[in-house]
């Protein structure tokens, strides 16, 4: 695959593993969703939200959007605007991650934040990004076991991997 290809191929599954997530989690109560153990965000809809929100930051670094206001920190939003908004943003990136040519996201963007300096590529960015989801969607698995929630879904590259390779083969 060419960085185009890996770059679609990841909005993509970043999607799809997202809507699993919102599936699972649309059948649980508010309570379950606000409900506060220690982590690094205190609850499976904070966490969410941290997700939709760095989904929307690395959206506008990566297309430079310089009039970008970043909503971090807009925590007691009600769960269905969490699931819609993350779900809203990451349908974005599987539009908008094809727009680039692999010389597109081989281009350097200077980053400066209160937290790190950085000047890798577009494509590192976005490789990062997706990775960060994935690492939170596991901070929701963990939270959920210790609210007494055992059903999370599979979303492990692998799965959406096999999936997608039964859905193209039942065309």
């Amino acid at each position: 695959m060419n960085l185009k290809q890996l770059a679609t191929h990841h909005a993509s599954f970043n999607l799809w593993a997202n809507e699993q997530f919102v599936t699972w989690l649309s059948k649980k109560s508010e309570e379950q969703l606000r409900k506060e153990v220690p982590s690094s965000f205190s609850s499976i809809l904070k966490t969410l939200n941290h997700i939709w929100g760095m989904e929307e930051y690395w959206h506008a670094v990566i297309f430079q959007k310089p009039d970008f206001i970043h909503r971090n920190g807009v925590e007691n939003l009600h769960a269905d605007d969490v699931f819609q908004g993350l779900l809203r943003c990451s349908k974005a990136w599987t539009d908008d991650a094809s727009l680039f040519s692999d010389n597109g996201l081989s281009d350097k963007i200077k980053v400066v934040t209160p937290w790190f300096e950085a000047n890798q590529t577009r494509y590192q960015y976005i490789q990062h990004l997706f990775n960060h989801s994935t690492y939170h969607r596991g901070q929701v698995v963990t939270i959920a076991r210790n609210l007494g929630i055992t059903d999370a879904p599979m979303t492990d590259l692998l799965f959406y991997n096999i999936a997608r390779e039964k859905s193209i083969a039942a065309m």
